[in-house]
């Protein structure tokens, strides 16, 4: 019988064409991984995982799944995956679950964060995890904006072209910033899924806000409207990072 293992996956997307196995790359999360295991149990094995980040787009808790026909103690699955894996992708955990665990359909919750470096110049050693903005953010302005986006909405102004999702509803349980001390702004956002480009669109929006180019007044009609033309930028992939996913 097979065993069902669940691993806790940490990478720097910026080398990647995003989580998902894709016809035209080797270069995904989810094939770096597939080969992995593949190696480890001398058989083809399938990987799944909580969320499809998009190129460039890092993970500090991206949650997978998949079945092994050896079955191997949990403590020494990510000593053997990490062994078989680039430097860039880490397995930090593992632990056996039952047979009909999923870690895409049981996922409760996921937890983003967008980092922003507002200073005059960038870092050389966070330049690869965070978006520079030189001029001032007015982050109480921000974070009020932020405010009117939490809770149950339709998200169809800030889900870019190319989505294949059923509904563009979605719920936010809780959107803030925070201030880092070396100069970073944390955009950290907590809802039960994301749209294609979501949590980017969001995070340009509330920018283009603290740079005094939107008003507080306008984020009520730009969610209203659920047109994509009247929210802000989709700031770059580099910034975001999946913190967490949530389980009961």
């Amino acid at each position: 019988m097979k065993q069902n293992y669940k691993i806790i996956v940490e990478y720097d997307g910026n080398n990647y064409s995003g989580w998902q196995i894709q016809k035209n790359t080797s270069q995904t999360i989810q094939q770096k991984l597939e080969n992995a295991l593949t190696r480890i149990n001398k058989k083809r094995v399938r990987i799944t995982g909580a969320g499809r980040t998009d190129a460039g787009v890092h993970a500090a808790g991206q949650t997978a799944n998949f079945f092994l026909d050896v079955d191997i103690p949990a403590h020494k699955i990510p000593i053997a995956l990490n062994s078989e894996l680039p430097a860039d992708i880490i397995c930090k955990k593992a632990e056996k679950v039952d047979e009909d665990f999923h870690s895409r359909f049981d996922a409760r919750g996921k937890k983003y964060r967008y980092r922003i470096l507002n200073s005059n110049f960038n870092s050389v050693f966070v330049r690869n995890f965070v978006y520079n903005v030189y001029k001032k953010l007015d982050i109480e302005i921000m974070q009020r904006a932020a405010k009117v986006f939490e809770g149950s909405h339709d998200f169809a102004a800030f889900c870019a072209a190319g989505s294949s999702a059923e509904s563009t509803v979605r719920e936010i349980y809780s959107l803030n910033l925070y201030a880092a001390d070396n100069g970073e702004i944390w955009i950290d956002v907590i809802g039960n899924g994301f749209l294609y480009n979501m949590i980017r669109i969001l995070a340009g929006t509330l920018i283009e806000t603290g740079l005094g180019k939107r008003t507080l007044s306008e984020m009520e009609y730009i969610l209203q409207s659920c047109d994509r033309n009247n929210a802000g930028f989709t700031a770059p992939a580099q910034g975001l990072t999946l913190i967490e996913v949530f389980y009961d």
